[in-house]
């Protein structure tokens, strides 16, 4: 049986997927209970199409390596990890493929605020490259992240992983995934500025 951690990551992957703010290539997400961590699988979206169960996820301690040898660690799993060990107030941490978002992932463009709901964020830039399911990735994240504390605190910081996709991290849940939506409604807005302003 499912606890409640559990139960608000796999409702999160199925709202995620229906609502395209990720797809079947990827995303994970995770969230922090104390010491322990409860993470979607890899393939969470190949295999699973995101209808995940609680025996699916990978779960294990933030502070240690041993869920990295799970076989269903999750690519950016390291990420997740590394966020978590620098940054002691994230609860949650979500890697994802939002539609909208993507064309900025593989064009290398910062997504500027130009929604009210989204000045929060800032300007949302691009970490250093390195391939995914690598330790490197996981700390190119954390430095592009470094000096966004506060934003972490307030709702979600948010780091575009370069040809791939983005990574936020914050205090709640709940709100990292709020932020989600909006950063990619954003992006939307930034995408279709021109055919509006010509």
């Amino acid at each position: 049986m499912a606890n409640y951690f559990q139960e608000k990551l796999i409702a999160a992957g199925r709202l995620m997927f229906e609502k395209r703010l990720t797809d079947m290539c990827g995303g994970n997400i995770s969230i922090r209970d104390g010491d322990t961590v409860y993470m979607s699988p890899r393939f969470s979206g190949q295999s699973y199409h995101w209808n995940l169960s609680a025996e699916a996820l990978v779960v294990g301690k933030w502070a240690e390596d041993d869920m990295t040898k799970d076989a269903h660690f999750s690519r950016e799993g390291w990420s997740h990890l590394y966020i978590y060990r620098n940054f002691p107030d994230v609860q949650a941490v979500v890697h994802a493929h939002p539609f909208h978002v993507m064309p900025f992932a593989a064009y290398g463009l910062p997504i500027e605020p130009v929604l009210e709901s989204t000045q929060k964020f800032g300007v949302i830039k691009h970490c250093e490259a390195a391939p995914a399911h690598t330790q490197d990735l996981g700390h190119h994240v954390v430095a592009a992240l470094q000096g966004l504390e506060d934003k972490m605190r307030k709702q979600a910081a948010a780091v575009i992983i370069p040809f791939h996709g983005i990574i936020l991290a914050g205090q709640d849940f709940d709100k990292t995934l709020d932020a989600l939506e909006r950063i990619d409604e954003n992006a939307y807005c930034l995408t279709v500025r021109k055919s509006l302003l010509g």
